[in-house]
């Protein structure tokens, strides 16, 4: 991976990271201050904390890509304790799919009369999972390409041993 493709993932990842962070601190404010909408239509108060734990998911994958992409500049990715954070990435998206399945199961009593809405909904949080199972798809290419190192190394060494 070339320096230029490294600073600017890291670019968007900060960049997205405090986007995410500031409206985090938007919710935590309005969940603190109370405010309620003018027509008392939603229920805001669980939609809000929902709202942080879902971003704080959409957080801690980003913290693992970002720890993935210096593993990756620094030649370690290959290495077992790369699972470490693919396995946390995965967990953050399932739990991110959760959330938004409490989201559209809080909504759905609003859509009766649409309930299309109601299944577009649990359509996205469908593809939130296909997300995690690509993800898992990826850990097990990892985990090949780590056994294919391992073995490599010890080919290696056998040789070196001959020679």
């Amino acid at each position: 991976m070339g320096k230029l493709t490294v600073r600017a993932l890291r670019a968007v990842l900060v960049v997205v990271l405090a986007g995410t962070v500031f409206v985090q601190a938007l919710m935590a404010w309005a969940l603190i201050s109370g405010s309620d909408p003018e027509d008392g239509s939603l229920p805001l108060t669980p939609l809000r904390v929902i709202t942080i734990l879902g971003i704080g998911t959409a957080q801690v994958a980003l913290v693992c890509v970002w720890r993935l992409v210096t593993m990756v500049r620094r030649g370690t990715v290959f290495s077992h304790a790369a699972f470490r954070y693919v396995d946390v990435t995965i967990g953050a998206i399932v739990a991110a799919a959760l959330v938004w399945f409490a989201v559209t199961a809080m909504n759905a009593p609003d859509q009766r009369d649409d309930p299309g809405v109601t299944l577009i909904m649990g359509g996205i949080g469908v593809a939130i999972l296909g997300v995690a199972l690509i993800v898992l798809v990826l850990r097990m290419l990892l985990a090949q390409a780590v056994a294919r190192d391992v073995e490599a190394a010890q080919m290696q060494a056998e040789l070196d041993e001959v020679i």
